[in-house]
Formats: structure tokens, sequence, C-alpha cells
């Protein structure tokens, strides 16, 4: 069975947050289910290395244009680029300028995407045809809008709202820039409240929607966490569901994790305390035995909660633990952060920005990891820290809630515990979990088995792949070890 992925970013090629990892690794993982995967993506700078070696497929249409198609094998992925230099090859990221901006013509530039998407969907591309057609987020949620509206057929399409709080949503004088068929601007179809919404196309046109964790795709249809489409995606109950999203345990794995200091497994700890020293020293922080390093990898945002633990930083360090902390984000959060190192020197250490080792090392030198989200659609952080036997305090909301098993009592009893959690999720909550957390820390033979558990716990993609595999059986109407490479009628 064939599928085409359609996404706007693909790790280890060019990545801003969870959904590159998902692109990244979930194919690779489709292959031991019998799927063949094909990522499209556009070609953006950090590709373009790549271009000499791959092949060209000829020209696909867009919207308002044409790109090249090229084709190849790389990083275990079978990738198609779009390669159309006047939209996707720029200085910055994906999308914003070097500024910090929204490029001017995102909408463009993903409906390029959304569009071509559909046309290798109804066409092909050198001589390969998708089963089923994957779309990712806002992005490339036009995807089956294109494929319905336009009435030329193509295989059926599911579209996975990875945060639903990125919607790609522009004017209604731009219908016809986007050359969307008018008949679809209607509540039905891709109107949201007067102005054009990608993402709501993607709802109302896919034939399957889901979610990166069962939890997310109950909440979805509240109010509180459905960002205004909780009644669309109420009307298509029956079409949801929630996939939990996994990681690439080939590299997240710290007994080969060449970004360490030292390697280690759930067998034998020791190497662990060696990336506790060197995260410290990187950090210029005094980590004590006697009380744990908390660490932060995360967007500096409300959403992520860090406004909460500045509130409770003076408990946290009450306790005598101390706090490392890598991301960037909202100026003020920053600014708090930087602040906090300055009012604490050797307690709190900050860096601003994104460093891919440092997160690795930040996941193996802390004793615990922060993720006190006030919405969270699955996380990978938490499953880093678990992977890494760094026990995660998670507020108890989407995939945070799916993934990680409160040391409580009970569960502590049961053998059962791989992390802690809060709720609801406000500061004094946050709070009474550090002081937890800080508590089971010195009972070094229980925190020992937390963090061993932690590490046992299943955190890759094998269950989900299969989920996925049999998702795309369903619609296609064939097995998914079929790799005849014909599109389903």
């Amino acid at each position: 069975m064939n599928i085409l992925f359609a996404v706007s970013e693909c790790a280890p090629f060019v990545k801003t947050g969870g959904l590159a990892d998902v692109a990244g690794a979930l194919p690779k993982a489709l292959t031991a289910q019998g799927v063949s995967t094909r990522v499209l993506l556009p070609l953006y700078p950090a590709l373009a290395p790549l271009r000499d070696r791959a092949t060209d497929l000829g020209e696909v249409e867009g919207v308002g244009g044409t790109a090249r198609l090229l084709a190849l094998e790389a990083e275990g992925i079978d990738l198609l680029m779009l390669d159309a230099p006047a939209l996707y090859d720029r200085p910055g990221g994906p999308y914003i300028d070097a500024g910090g901006a929204d490029w001017a013509d995102n909408h463009l530039r993903f409906a390029f995407l959304s569009r071509a998407a559909a046309r290798i969907a109804r066409d092909g591309a050198g001589g390969w045809a998708p089963d089923v057609v994957h779309a990712h987020d806002w992005q490339t949620a036009l995807t089956p809008a294109y494929l319905k509206l336009e009435g030329a057929g193509g295989p059926p399409c599911v579209v996975t709202v990875h945060n639903i709080a990125f919607q790609g949503v522009f004017p209604s004088t731009l219908i016809d820039a986007l050359a969307l068929p008018r008949e679809g601007f209607t509540v039905e179809g891709y109107e949201y409240w007067g102005q054009i919404g990608f993402l709501k196309a993607g709802l109302a046109y896919a034939d399957r929607i889901t979610t990166v964790s069962p939890t997310y795709a109950r909440e979805l249809t509240a109010a509180e966490f459905g960002m205004g489409l909780q009644g669309l995606i109420a009307t298509r109950r029956a079409d949801l569901e929630g996939v939990l999203n996994g990681v690439d345990v080939d590299v997240w794995n710290p007994e080969t994790d060449p970004l360490l200091a030292a390697p280690y497994s759930a067998k034998s700890l020791k190497g662990k305390a060696v990336n506790r020293a060197a995260l410290a020293e990187r950090m210029g922080i005094d980590a004590t035995e006697d009380a744990p390093l908390f660490g932060l990898v995360s967007r500096l945002t409300r959403q992520k909660g860090v406004d909460l633990l500045l509130a409770v930083l003076p408990r946290l360090l009450a306790r005598g633990a101390t706090l490392a902390v890598l991301g960037a984000g909202d100026a003020d959060l920053e600014a708090g952060l930087r602040a906090a190192a300055t009012a604490y020197p050797r307690r709190v250490g900050v860096e601003v920005g994104y460093s891919e080792s440092l997160a690795h090392l930040m996941q193996a030198g802390c004793d615990s990891i922060l993720v006190p989200s006030r919405f969270e659609p699955c996380g990978l952080t938490q499953l880093y820290a678990l992977r890494y036997g760094s026990p995660p305090l998670v507020a108890r909301t989407g995939g945070l809630a799916d993934t990680v098993i409160d040391a409580n009592e009970a569960a502590c009893v049961a053998g059962c515990a791989t992390g802690f959690q809060f709720s609801p999720i406000a500061a004094g909550l946050l709070a009474d979990a550090i002081d937890r957390v800080c508590d089971a820390y010195a009972d070094r033979k229980l925190w020992a088995a937390i963090a061993r558990r932690a590490m046992r716990h299943p955190v890759g993609w094998d269950a989900s792949a299969a989920h996925y595999a049999a998702l795309y059986a369903d619609l296609a109407g064939g097995a998914p070890g079929d790799l005849s490479g014909e599109a389903a009628a």
C-alpha cells in the first residue's frame, strides 16, 4: 500500500517542532507494517544539498504556477520535494522570516503545497501513485478540499491535527488567488467566520481525522480546547481517532546516543550521573545530590505553562532543587527566566534558543523533566524523558495524560508509576507536584525504580504505526501489506 505524506517540515531535514519528528519517524515505522510512504515537502534551503542527486519527475501544478518535482531517498525516507524557489528558497524558517514575522505569502506557499499534493494524489508521480493521502496540520489541510471541490477524483484523505491552536486563517479576498472553488465557501466547507480556514477545510473534507493522542481527540470536542472548531469536530466524531505519537527510538536511545557524555541503560544508571555533572557544568549550576535537577526543554509560551513555572520557582528552590532551561518564545517569559538566572546564580541555568545536542544532554542529565502545559496535543518531551529515565512532571491533559503514569501511592505499590501528574492546571498544584517529586527523589530506592520503569515504558511507533496501517487499509479497501503501487479505485 502506498501513502503520500504531505507535510511542511520533516526531521532531520527541517524542523520547528514535533510535526517534523512525526514526519521523519512514522514513515520508517510504517515500512515494518508493509506500507510504503513518500513524504512531500517544499525544497527549503536546508534541503538544497540533496538537489544534485535527486531524480527530476517533471512539473507539478500548484497554485498560480508549477514546480519541479524531485525524488530521492535520504536518511531512510523517500522524499518528494517541490522545487519552487520563489516560494521556498529564502532565508529564515519554514513559516517566519529572519526577523521573526510570518511570511506575508504563507497562504500562497502552503496552498501551493496542498494543491501539488492533490495533483500527485490524483495523477501519481513518476509511475508511483498513492492509495491514501495523509495531510498534516493547516499547512497541507487544503489537500482534501482541492481533491473534493475540483471533482477530479483521487484517493481518500486523512488529516492529522497536531495542534489546533494553529489553523491557517486568511481573508476571503484570497479565494481566487488560492484557486479555491467559490462553492466551497460555506459554513459546511472552508469558510470560517467570513474568512478562509485552511484547517477548517481539512476537517470538513477529509475522509478521516486523527489527532496525536486519544485524550486530545476527546478534548477537541469541547470549547475549552477546540479553538472554535469544536462544533465541526463533534459532528465528525465518527471519523475522528486519537493515535498516540511515538519517538524514533534509534535516535533517542541513551545506550547509543552520541550526544551524551556517557551512555547508560535501565540495567545500569551509572552513566546518568556523568551526564548530570556534564549538564550542570554546561549550564553553570551547582546541582547537589540531595535534591533533584529539574529541566525544561520547551517553547517558552503560556500554553507550555512557563508562567506557572516562574510563579512556583521560589518553592522549587526552597526544596534545594535546581533548574535548567532550554527554549525560546515569548519575550516576557524569556526575560523572566533570564532574570531568575541572575537572581539565583548557580541555581538556575537558562539558554535561550535551541540546540539539538543540549536537548539530548538535558534529557539525560536532568532528574525530572517539567511539562506543565495548559494543553498538549501529545507532547514528545515527556516521551524522551521516559526513554532517558528522567521521570517527567506533567499536567494531566492531552497526550501527557495518556503517556505518564502518576506516582501516587497506589501506583507505587503496584509498581507501575513512571512520572508525576498534576491537575487542575494551576500554579499551586504545580508547586505541590514539585514537592512530590522532591519527596520521591529523597527515597533513592523508590526513585531508581520509577526511573527504570520509565525507561522500559514503550514510547516507539510500533503500536501506532500498526493503527495507521489498519486505518489506511480500511480507507483504501485493501490490506496494509499490499505493495502493488496501484491507487485504490
